[in-house]
């Protein structure tokens, strides 16, 4: 039979998988300003506190929001980034600005840590490259770090990427594809 995608007569299916077959999906990240050093501490207690601070234009904020849920609660209950974490979200009027810590020693957490989720979804760019389609998952994030040692917060922001020419991505992995930039943000020990 004749072939379903054809120019000029010629199969452009077979072209196409074969380009599509070649394709890796490479990681990104972009700490700014870089380098950071870890803000994990395996001895410490921590207070994490998370909001969406999305573009006017974001799609699918509510699946966006589940999904940034379940990445961070992944990341705080499975990275071994301290010795114990509570994961708080916080109300969409909230300041901007790491809540002070308890002067009273062994009182509260050790650490706040104070994540804005500014992007989390896949993003798709056709005629990018030779293979057609350039897509990836996105995740930027804005952090914000106080410590009993360091009370005046360190702010950073982490741009994390992976896909490249030829990958399609979805959003079913948007909570492990946050859980990834966490931990390359906040950097915990391997085990």
């Amino acid at each position: 039979g004749r072939p379903v995608f054809s120019v000029n007569g010629e199969d452009v299916g077979a072209s196409l998988l074969a380009a599509l077959a070649g394709c890796v999906s490479t990681t990104s990240v972009t700490l700014t300003p870089g380098p950071q050093r870890p803000v994990c501490d395996a001895a410490a207690r921590a207070l994490v506190l998370w909001r969406p601070h999305w573009r006017p234009d974001q799609k699918d904020v509510p699946a966006r929001e589940a999904a940034a849920a379940e990445g961070l609660a992944r990341f705080v209950g499975t990275a071994g980034c301290f010795a114990s974490a509570t994961l708080q979200r916080l109300p969409d009027n909230a300041p901007d600005r790491v809540p002070p810590l308890l002067a009273e020693p062994g009182a509260g957490p050790d650490t706040v840590v104070v994540v804005t989720v500014r992007e989390l979804g896949p993003t798709l760019t056709l005629g990018a490259s030779p293979a057609l389609v350039d897509g990836a998952t996105e995740v930027r994030l804005d952090v914000a770090v106080s410590t009993r040692a360091q009370p005046v917060p360190r702010a950073f922001t982490v741009q994390w990427r992976n896909g490249g020419p030829g990958v399609v991505k979805g959003v079913a992995t948007l909570a492990q594809d946050l859980q990834a930039a966490l931990a390359a943000a906040l950097q915990p020990r391997a085990p």
